[in-house]
C-alpha cells in the first residue's frame, strides 16, 4: 500500500526543522547504505548523532505520534528515529535499491523490521527539478514529488530510487516502521475498514446528537476490525 498523508509536518514544524537541518554539517549519505545501496547512493545525509539532528527528529517524531492517518496506515510497533538526507549539485540522486530488511540503531542496538518505508518532504517541490522518489508496484512506477510536509508510506520490499536533482535541492526527512501486522495487504484491509468505519460514524453523528450511540452496524463493523487486528497483531 502506497499512502500519502498530508500535512504530517504543520508550517511552523517544517519551518523548526528546515532551519535546524540547513545550517548543520552534513556527511556523506553512504554512511548508512548496505553493501547493495551503497553502490548507488549519491547524496548528503545529517550524522544522527549531531544536535541539530536529534531536534529535528524529536519535532517529527511528536508530529507523527498526534497523527491519526500515520497511526491507522502503519499500526507502528517500533519507529527507527527519522533520519534526514540532502540531495543537490554533485550529490543528487539514489539509484534502484530494496531497504535492508532489518535496520539496527547505532545508539540503542534496536532492531527493527522494515515493514514500510517513509519519505517526509521538507523542500517545495517547485524549488527543484528532478528528485522524484519512483517506487516500483504491481502498477508499474509511482513517481512521487510531494508538497512539503507530505508524507509517503510504502512497502519496505519495494524497489525505489531517487532521480538525479538538476536544480536547486531536495531536503527529506526518512525512516522506516515495524507494523504489528507484518503484512502489506492485511494492513491494507484495516485501513480501508477502518477509513469506512470513520465515514459511517461521521453519517450517525449527522442523523444523532453528539454523544448518541452508534448505529449496530458501526459497532459491529468495529469489533470485526479489532477481532481482525487481534488475529493479525504481534505485539
Amino acid at each position: 500500500m502506497l499512502l500519502r498523508i498530508q500535512q504530517a509536518l504543520q508550517p511552523d514544524e517544517l519551518a523548526q526543522v528546515r532551519q535546524l537541518i540547513l545550517t548543520a554539517d552534513w556527511a556523506d549519505g553512504r554512511i548508512t547504505a548496505g553493501s547493495q545501496s551503497g553502490a548507488v547512493k549519491n547524496n548528503l545525509q545529517l550524522p544522527e548523532e549531531l544536535p541539530a539532528a536529534q531536534q529535528a527528529r524529536h519535532i517529527v517524531s511528536v508530529a507523527l505520534a498526534r497523527n491519526p492517518m500515520f497511526v491507522t496506515g502503519a499500526l507502528p510497533k517500533s519507529v527507527y528515529p527519522p533520519l534526514f538526507n540532502r540531495y543537490g549539485g554533485e550529490a543528487n540522486n539514489f539509484g534502484n535499491h530494496i531497504d535492508n530488511a532489518v535496520r539496527t540503531h547505532a545508539a540503542t542496538a534496536r532492531h527493527v523490521r522494515t515493514d514500510i518505508s517513509c519519505t517526509l518532504f521538507l523542500s517545495d517541490p517547485a524549488s527543484y527539478d528532478g528528485g522524484e522518489l519512483v517506487v516500483q508496484d504491481t502498477y508499474g512506477e509511482q513517481r512521487i514529488k510531494f508538497e512539503a510536509g507530505d508524507l509517503v508510506m510504502y512497502p519496505g520490499m519495494s524497489v525505489h530510487r531517487v532521480e538525479p536533482v538538476t536544480r536547486g535541492e531536495r531536503l527529506a526527512c526518512f525512516f522506516w516502521i515495524e507494523s504489528m501486522v507484518r503484512s502489506d495487504d492485511q494492513r491494507r484491509l484495516l485501513y480501508e475498514m477502518d477509513m469506512a468505519i470513520t465515514a459511517l460514524r461521521q453519517k450517525d453523528l449527522e442523523r444523532a446528537p453528539v454523544g448518541g450511540p452508534e448505529s449496530p452496524e458501526v459497532v459491529r463493523l468495529t469489533g470485526c476490525y479489532h477481532n481482525l487486528l487481534r488475529m493479525w497483531a504481534e505485539v
